[in-house]
């Protein structure tokens, strides 16, 4: 088993699927490491609807805006690559402000959780809210904040050095793989030792 700062470096986002099922177990385990995961003042006010069921899936596709440094011919995923199953994250509207702190803290341990598993993720804030909570039947009183797309990736997603000159987008080859520039640990970092 690999350690948690390999398993992190391979976590990338991922915007192209092989259409093979998740198996609910596993969504189970994904989900529920959130539900278990610390929150501020253990408030408990983050709610999650896992949609697995091919046709839900489907129809939230054109409720979910992706990769906005690209242009959607190459960056939202086609039919045949979409992800197969999809996490809706939420809150209590009483929730606290820290609650979007949890949201982060849950959605990043949903997404390791299932790199473990072999499983791409793409966490997605730009949502149709309206539209979302309608397909589904959520309540009021709920307020949806982001979706976790998810899916066995179809292409590669690889952290490189940036460009001298160019912007920190991420960028796309001819095999449509992804490339993410990160500064480098000098430009992020200050150690006081």
């Amino acid at each position: 088993m690999e350690d948690l700062a390999t398993l992190y470096q391979g976590c990338r986002t991922y915007r192209r699927f092989t259409q093979e099922h998740i198996p609910e177990t596993i969504l189970h385990k994904i989900v529920n490491v959130a539900r278990e995961r610390s929150c501020a003042r253990n408030e408990n006010a983050l709610r999650y609807a896992v949609v697995s069921r091919p046709e839900l899936v489907a129809a939230m596709q054109p409720m979910l805006h992706w990769a906005a440094a690209l242009s959607p011919e190459i960056g939202t995923p086609k039919i045949g690559e979409q992800p197969t199953a999809l996490i809706v994250m939420a809150r209590t509207e009483a929730a606290s402000p820290l609650s979007d702190i949890d949201i982060g803290i849950a959605a990043d341990a949903m997404a390791v959780t299932a790199w473990q598993q072999g499983i791409g993720s793409a966490i997605l804030a730009s949502i149709n809210q309206p539209q979302i909570k309608q397909l589904l039947h959520i309540p009021d009183g709920i307020e949806l904040r982001l979706v976790l797309a998810l899916g066995y990736p179809a292409h590669k997603s690889t952290v490189v050095e940036p460009q001298a000159g160019k912007t920190l987008d991420y960028y796309v080859d001819d095999q449509r793989n992804y490339y993410v520039p990160k500064l480098s640990e000098k430009a992020v970092i200050t150690y006081y030792a």
